[in-house]
């Protein structure tokens, strides 16, 4: 069992822009498959750049805020209570292309190999 309070846990910053920060529910080895569950705030223009990832697939839910996410070559807008789910190997990026912050939740999820 895990009981965590979001706002006492410490704030980082995301690996594709030192801009966002995240904050880290859960780290991989916790849980099963689950390669993190965190929460990021992107500032107003923040972009988390194109990357992909071939050994987890990653689900996204927005909390707050709008924004832009590109999946491959096809772009999707994105506001709150949205969910985007992006498979291993799909390139992905995500801008913050409103007035105010953008809240995304998201988990990571290991594929079997």
């Amino acid at each position: 069992m895990k009981l965590v309070s979001i706002n006492k846990l410490e704030t980082q910053s995301v690996s594709h822009n030192s801009s966002i920060k995240k904050k880290v529910i859960l780290e991989k080895g916790e849980l099963g498959n689950i390669t993190n569950f965190s929460r990021a705030v992107f500032p107003v223009g923040e972009v988390a750049t194109r990357h992909k990832h071939d050994d987890m697939g990653e689900v996204f839910w927005v909390q707050a805020g709008n924004g832009k996410m590109r999946i491959n070559e096809k772009e999707f807008e994105l506001s709150t209570d949205m969910c985007v789910v992006v498979e291993p190997g799909e390139y992905h990026e995500i801008q913050n292309t409103g007035n105010e912050e953008l809240k995304l939740v998201y988990f990571g999820v290991a594929i079997d190999e």
